[in-house]
């Protein structure tokens, strides 16, 4: 990978956006990087983007000199390349209008061949003589500024200066008559300067053009399963302080293959605010994206189960009943039944400073098995309460959810009328065993958060707030050797230094 294309793609990652007023109500997720986490970013991005320059060709630089006596000398200097790096400091600052990276007091070592040649009149002889070449630079400075703003619900990639400059240079000859010809070859610093700085300068455009082109082609969704994706499309240019960067994202879910948004709305733009500066970022979630994802499974019938298998068993036959609702086992001694579950709305996830519940609404049908037949006897409307734990696993966002009470109401009956009081301990004991692990399976592999590849969360903390959760954490980077091959991933250790 290039120094253009790693360069910006951490920049990506930093979210290093141009400043905005403007908020939206179609933002349910919102991203704060700190200053912390800016700093992090910038130190990644000159360990591993600039170093991936390395080796860097220099052209070729021939020159054509008259000497007293001798005449004219073609002299040429080739194979010059830049074999390492040393950065004495980086910076990066929030501007107006972007943001600017600067490395400074860089020096970096160069080799090269040259050889140079000369014709005599008396006689005509030609005469020539070659050798290889040290270059140090010293007192170089790197500098990018650069845009990002959001463009139909990607990231649109701008350069605004680009630059290199080199102070000093010094070289030093090897091989041939070297020390005769250390002077002659010291009238080639200028241009050898200049030429290390159109080639780092041209480097870093043509990495930001490539990766204008790649920001356009990043995914606007997250797979999550066969049935939701994360929609993680930009809402609104990024909103830039003195000391930390916020964006906007949609963050609902998607239902898969048809693109069906599953809309709600946000009263207000969350501050995503964290305790303390320590953290490098901040991610805020609002509890519409968990009501999103509730309504995506619910319409996808995704939430009805029937249950024929339980801990206790015998609850399955109409003889454990007989006490509790004697006409069914009066009408249908010894039979075996099972109980269909299904909600009859979508889950409503609550989100307080003290609390994370949800309500669910379901119907619970209760069969007879007899021979082939599945019969209806009854039907009891449930509306549970559950009380939430949220937790974060890796990149992921999950968690449990426990029963804290519910309330029934006969919706019908082919038996006659039900004493419901009687009915409590079996229901719970289904909602216990059957429903609530069912529940807690899904809930434990959790959905994506917006982090680009290759970085992961550490030393994570959530913060309920009213109608939103903020998890705050700091950020590690795993080098290619630890990501999938599948995935674009960064450039390894390269001989870059930086103090």
């Amino acid at each position: 990978m290039d120094v253009g294309r790693s360069l910006l793609f951490l920049l990506l990652t930093s979210f290093f956006l141009l400043p905005s007023h403007s908020q939206s109500s179609d933002s349910f997720t919102s991203v704060l990087v700190s200053q912390n986490g800016l700093d992090f970013v910038k130190n990644l991005l000159v360990n591993k983007a600039i170093a991936s320059i390395i080796p860097l060709q220099i052209p070729r630089i021939e020159k054509y000199m008259r000497i007293p006596f001798l005449g004219g000398i073609d002299v040429v200097v080739s194979n010059l390349t830049i074999y390492e790096l040393d950065v004495a400091s980086s910076y990066v600052k929030l501007g107006d209008t972007g943001v600017v990276i600067l490395a400074s007091g860089t020096t970096c070592n160069l080799s090269m061949n040259w050889h140079y040649s000369y014709s005599t009149w008396f006689p005509p002889i030609e005469i020539s003589d070659q050798g290889i070449a040290s270059v140090q630079v010293e007192g170089m400075e790197i500098g990018l500024s650069l845009g990002l703003k959001s463009d139909e619900g990607g990231l649109k990639l701008s350069l605004s200066e680009c630059g290199c400059h080199v102070n000093n240079i010094n070289i030093e000859l090897e091989g041939g008559a070297s020390w005769f010809y250390q002077g002659m070859v010291n009238a080639f610093k200028d241009q050898i300067g200049s030429s290390v700085e159109s080639t780092i300068a041209k480097k870093l455009t043509e990495g930001v053009s490539d990766l204008d082109s790649f920001l356009q082609s990043l995914p606007k969704e997250i797979p999550v399963d066969d049935k939701a994706a994360l929609n993680v499309t930009f809402t609104t240019d990024p909103i830039l302080k003195d000391s930390s960067i916020t964006f906007e994202i949609d963050g609902l879910f998607n239902k898969r293959k048809t693109n069906q948004v599953l809309k709600s709305f946000r009263e207000s733009v969350s501050s995503v605010i964290c305790p303390g500066s320590s953290k490098m970022l901040g991610i805020s979630v609002d509890e519409a994206v968990f009501n999103s994802a509730a309504a995506l499974y619910y319409n996808a019938e995704f939430m009805q189960w029937v249950v024929d298998k339980i801990p206790e068993q015998s609850l399955l036959n109409t003889a454990k009943w007989r006490f509790i609702i004697p006409q069914l086992y009066k009408k249908y001694p010894n039979q075996d039944m099972n109980l269909n579950i299904s909600l009859s709305s979508p889950p409503l996830v609550k989100i307080s400073e003290q609390y994370v519940g949800a309500n669910v609404n379901a119907d619970l049908v209760i069969n007879v098995l007899d021979a082939n037949q599945v019969i209806p006897v009854a039907c009891i409307s449930l509306v549970i309460r559950g009380s939430g734990a949220l937790k974060v696993m890796g990149n992921n966002l999950g968690g449990s959810v426990s029963l804290q009470d519910f309330s029934m109401t006969l919706k019908w009956s082919n038996i006659g009328n039900l004493h419901l009081h009687l009915l409590q301990p079996i229901v719970w004991t289904v909602i216990q065993t059957v429903f609530v692990p069912y529940a807690n399976d899904h809930l434990e592999k959790g959905f994506p958060l917006p982090i680009i590849h290759g970085f992961t969360l550490q030393n994570t903390e959530i913060i309920c707030s009213s109608s939103e959760i903020t998890v705050c954490s700091d950020v590690a980077y795993l080098d290619s050797s630890q990501l999938p091959q599948s995935h674009l991933s960064l450039p390894g250790s390269m001989p870059w230094k930086t103090k």
